[in-house]
């Protein structure tokens, strides 16, 4: 399991205390790209190295701030997450989730991320399980498959958030 953290180049601290709590609590890998010196890109390059990222994980959590507004990489990142299904979620200092987010579970403190890192816990051991019952790996685990699990996660993280 690991994450992608979404996030603006300005909340670059929040996204660095979000990835280093879902590792030091949970041992959750993240990518995160303040961290990747290939980001120095453009463009189609830049797109496809951020493609390639979210291939190497299994969700995505965006964390939103009121600089968000001005990030095009961020909607990008969430739309190519969902286009694959995987399990979507927003951490939030405190900014109300920006409609096209609503449809998603959010977190506003460390408890409620650290809620999210058990469902994904939970989620990520329940595909496993399923790839083995249908003789795949993970990485070709089909996307209804995914859909499935990540429609469970969504319902259990939202009935642990009470949203």
């Amino acid at each position: 399991m690991k994450v992608f953290i979404s996030h603006q180049r300005r909340d670059s601290h929040v996204a660095t205390r979000v990835s280093q709590r879902l590792w030091t609590h949970h041992q959750i890998e993240s990518y995160l790209d303040v961290v990747d010196s290939r980001l120095g890109m453009k463009g189609e390059e830049l797109a496809d190295q951020i493609r390639l990222e979210l291939t190497r994980c299994t969700q995505l959590l965006a964390v939103v701030t009121a600089n968000t507004e001005v990030s095009s990489w961020v909607p990008w990142e969430i739309g190519v997450a969902a286009e694959r299904e995987y399990p979507l979620a927003s951490y939030s200092d405190g900014t109300k989730p920006y409609e096209f987010l609503a449809s998603w579970p959010y977190l506003r403190n460390d408890q409620e991320l650290d809620k999210y890192a058990v469902e994904s816990k939970v989620a990520a051991q329940k595909q496993r399980q399923l790839a083995m019952e249908s003789g795949v790996t993970l990485d070709s685990v089909g996307i209804g498959t995914r859909r499935t699990v990540t429609r469970e996660f969504y319902k259990a993280l939202r009935r642990s958030l009470n949203q």
